[in-house]
């Protein structure tokens, strides 16, 4: 099975404008993430709809494709790439790294790979959550899985619901699972999903995987122990640089 890296990137972003482009230990962290995924796919390429983005890319030898300044998701983004690449590239499953994550690991990489050994239309990472502080987190989304770990649901909220438990010892008395955001998918499945309408799940959660679910779509997940970590603003990136 042959497998592609694409990584959106976007430089209008609301809280952090330029953000793919903003410098850790000199270099942008578009080529921090771009390096990182290169490590476990021969095929990487960055989609943007940025000239900054396309030059910065190139600067680094990196692999770019332009996209449209429409999207409303990293996943259209990503959808839109894919079928252009398509055309000249044969591959089976289209993996979305988000571009604001420098720490992706390639292990996280090869996890999702693994998934499809077996028929996964869609992959995703989760990794088991012990902090009440993290569970409580409605910017944190958790995910409750069935017996071959597809995910049943997700959400903003703390699931499932420990009934007549103090809530401080919840992580305790059972298994929580936090979602990290990272998707790979099978080159058909991405094109289908990306012309679906949003249902009222998506809506309530803003969740955009919860569109899938409720279409019939399984989401295979595999565990990750690495803590994703994503840069959403400037107070974001001081955190990261001293982690570097």
């Amino acid at each position: 099975m042959n497998f592609i890296g694409i990584i959106p990137a976007r430089y209008e972003s609301t809280r952090f404008p330029g953000k793919p482009l903003a410098i850790i230990k000199d270099k942008p962290m578009i080529q921090w993430v771009y390096e990182n995924v290169s490590k476990a796919l021969d095929e990487v390429y960055v989609a943007t709809d940025d000239d900054r983005i396309v030059k910065a890319v190139e600067a680094f030898g990196g692999k770019v494709v332009k996209t449209l300044s429409t999207h409303q998701s990293g996943t259209d983004r990503c959808a839109e790439a894919a079928l252009k690449l398509s055309e000249t590239i044969d591959f089976d499953v289209a993996i979305n790294i988000q571009g604001d994550e420098p720490f992706i690991q390639p292990e996280q990489i090869e996890l999702l790979k693994s998934c499809f050994k077996s028929d996964a239309e869609i992959a995703t990472l989760v990794k088991k959550n012990d902090s009440t502080e993290e569970l409580f987190n409605p910017n944190r989304p958790k995910v409750v899985l069935d017996h071959n770990n597809n995910a049943l649901y997700f959400s903003r909220s703390p699931i499932p619901y420990v009934r007549g438990t103090d809530k401080h010892d919840w992580t305790t008395e059972n298994t929580f699972w936090s979602h990290i955001g990272m998707y790979a998918f099978k080159a058909d499945v991405l094109q289908e999903i990306t012309k679906l309408p949003q249902g009222k799940l998506e809506l309530a959660e803003s969740l955009e995987q919860l569109r899938w679910l409720e279409n019939g779509f399984k989401i295979k997940t595999a565990e990750t122990t690495t803590q994703s970590i994503g840069i959403d603003t400037p107070e974001d990136l001081q955190a990261a640089l001293k982690l570097f």
